[in-house]
């Protein structure tokens, strides 16, 4: 009976022995929660001060002084396109004058048509090594035939000018 109590006391302390020797020899890593410290520095998160995390909008919606006109939608007949000469008002319906054009671009030697939009009133040409867009729009006098840039401005420059002369030639604008 004796050996079983001395049995009894070894198993009561080897059993706690043996737990503190497994904690001792396997670390604190049951401790650390996030072991970012011992990371490479390449797979460490990145770490931003505080304001560098969103980039600044503070002047992303300020509007321009100056308003450009848009390819589909402008101020037709008075506005900066009729000042520049970079456009003729034809009297006629829209379609009749975007066929006309058609027409007289197709005759014009050096013209390059690259595509056209008839809901647009649109022309993508090619002419004295300019592209611009030869543009038919309806106004309250009539049909508006003008020449606009890839911005959406008033095409200025000799070929716009110059194709926009032999267009109003060969229409009778």
């Amino acid at each position: 009976m004796r050996r079983t109590t001395l049995s009894r006391s070894t198993t009561l302390i080897a059993v706690p022995a043996a737990l503190l020797l497994a904690a001792s020899v396997s670390g604190c890593h049951w401790f650390k929660k996030d072991p970012g410290f011992a990371k490479t520095g390449e797979a460490r998160p990145l770490e931003l001060p505080p304001g560098l995390d969103a980039p600044d909008t503070a002047g992303a919606m300020l509007l321009p002084d100056a308003k450009p006109m848009s390819v589909t939608r402008s101020s037709l007949g008075g506005g900066p396109s009729a000042a520049s000469g970079s456009g003729f008002t034809v009297p006629g319906d829209r379609d009749a004058v975007f066929a006309k054009v058609g027409d007289a671009l197709a005759k014009i030697e050096g013209v390059t048509i690259a595509s056209k939009a008839q809901l647009l009133g649109a022309y993508d040409v090619s002419y004295g090594g300019s592209d611009f867009l030869v543009r038919v729009s309806k106004t309250d006098a009539g049909t508006y035939v003008s020449a606009v840039d890839p911005r959406g401005m008033p095409a200025s420059g000799e070929a716009p000018v110059k194709l926009l002369a032999a267009i109003r030639a060969a229409i009778g604008g």
